[in-house]
């Protein structure tokens, strides 16, 4: 056989549409999708087919160009090609807040909104008592008002959109005073000073690495009567032009820590300060964390707690501890967020109708700190004892010994991770299923998980494969096992 006749016998592309199968597939994704299928499916045959060296064409297996296999090939391609690129998967990594995973998952109840609000049409700007247009910002102001005792409150779409618009609004063309050792980096290399930088307002760094004092902030405050004596502004020791101070920030250090031989001003200081000199003081708490969680290992700043040191405005995350949808939430003085929603950067990190609907079903739950620790994924996780750790643990075991009588486990003690650029000194104790596969390596068995029907993500410790149970839901345990299956 030669090429010649191999590609005599490539299937004309009718001749393919006509089998039942296709047919089928046609009404159901449409007769474009198909036709186009069966073309890619022809012309990489066919490209093989010219490929093929002096003699290959002997060797080529002919069975693939015959009519029915091209169908099926088609119709796999239409099948590959509409597989959707985010998926469910289940993390076992026993990091709660894992980045790459997707950060907090929601709540039944966030998820059951998101699904009721999406259906169709909302009331996502439109006032129904008063049968006119409304505004999305008035959506959920008044509900985290309500649990901060925030004067306002306003949404974007992350927390760097709400320290760009906070800071285009309250400080383009000043100087906005932050401690070195509080210029962090986010995921993603974004930094502070950069966005600092994009927002219009210009950074004025004071204090080391390791220790920034309150008469810091105050030592480098500059007012318009200063800058108009030239010889002040001549005296800059760095040599650069300086301007008019705009407001003091601090940003928590929720992503590392300082330890040592470290100072920093307190809130309660900047308030202070900024009361004196008439300056507002801007808290950039990243994590937002709604209730005191220090039972549980976490001392971390909370947002009323720290909204009520006299602060003017302060901004979070919506999926880090708080256990929502990714967002940016800016509380904080009226007349700063006031001017905010106003601000044109406003439209274009605005929040869509199932953020939203995520969002406030998700703060619910906070009007009752005790429904919060139980319906809240996160904080559920956050707070769950190392006896529940080990009873999940053990109940893993035995659904994997179900499946697969064959694997080598033991429960291992492990130190679970809150994650997402929060809390990074903290460490939950936890327990963990470390799974031996017969002679198959870690790494190997590892792959063999993220290939499952449903992926599972596991962690590897010292060659061992372990299964970390603080971040698998009892409703997957079953599913864990199953991936296992021979």
């Amino acid at each position: 056989m030669t090429k010649k006749d191999l590609l005599r016998g490539l299937p004309k592309i009718d001749e393919v549409l006509k089998q039942e199968s296709l047919v089928v597939l046609s009404e159901e994704k449409g007769d474009l999708t198909v036709t186009e299928a069966v073309r890619a499916v022809i012309a990489e045959l066919r490209a093989s087919i010219l490929d093929l060296g002096e003699g290959g064409a002997e060797d080529f297996d002919a069975s693939v160009l015959d009519i029915k296999a091209v169908a099926g090939a088609a119709e796999a391609k239409v099948l590959r090609d509409e597989e959707l690129n985010l998926y469910p998967l289940i993390n076992a990594t026993g990091t709660i807040l894992h980045t790459n995973l997707g950060r907090a998952p929601l709540c039944a109840d966030a998820v059951e909104n998101v699904a009721r609000v999406s259906r169709g049409y909302s009331d996502l700007e439109y006032n129904m008592p008063k049968g006119k247009r409304g505004s999305r910002h008035d959506l959920v102001s008044d509900l985290i008002a309500e649990l901060t005792g925030a004067e306002d409150a306003m949404v974007v779409n992350n927390n760097a959109a709400a320290t760009m618009i906070v800071l285009a609004s309250m400080g383009k063309g000043k100087e906005i005073v932050v401690s070195r050792g509080e210029l962090v980096e986010i995921g993603g290399a974004f930094r502070i000073p950069d966005i600092m930088m994009q927002s219009g307002a210009y950074l004025q760094e004071v204090g080391t690495s390791n220790k920034t004092k309150a008469s810091d902030y105050e030592n480098a405050i500059i007012t318009k009567e200063q800058l108009e004596n030239y010889e002040f502004a001549c005296m800059d020791p760095r040599g650069g032009m300086r301007f008019e101070t705009g407001a003091l920030m601090k940003v928590h250090k929720s992503n590392y820590d300082i330890v040592g031989f470290t100072e920093e001003a307190s809130l309660e200081e900047l308030v202070e300060i900024g009361k004196k000199h008439g300056l507002p003081v801007i808290f950039d708490m990243g994590n937002g964390l709604m209730l005191d969680m220090s039972a549980y290992g976490l001392n971390e700043p909370n947002i009323p707690a720290s909204l009520a040191t006299g602060i003017d405005v302060m901004l979070f995350s919506g999926d880090k501890l708080l256990g929502g949808p990714q967002a940016g939430i800016i509380v904080g003085k009226k007349k700063y967020i006031k001017a905010m929603k106003k601000h044109p950067l406003a439209r274009a990190m605005r929040v869509d109708k199932m953020t939203f609907a995520a969002l406030e079903a998700t703060l619910m739950k906070y009007r009752d700190p005790k429904v919060a620790l139980r319906d809240i994924p996160v904080l559920r996780m956050i707070s769950a004892s190392g006896d529940e750790m080990r009873e999940k643990a053990e109940r893993l075991a035995d659904a994997l010994k179900r499946v697969d009588p064959s694997l080598s486990l033991e429960l291992v003690p492990v130190e679970d991770q809150i994650g997402g650029g929060s809390a990074p000194m903290v460490r939950l104790p936890g327990w963990a299923v470390s799974v031996k596969d017969g002679m198959k390596s870690a790494d190997r068995t590892e792959r063999k998980l993220r290939k499952a029907e449903v992926p599972v993500v596991a962690r590897i410790n010292e060659d061992r494969l372990l299964l970390c149970v603080r971040t698998i839901a009892d409703s997957e345990l079953e599913t864990v096992a199953e991936a296992f299956r021979k």
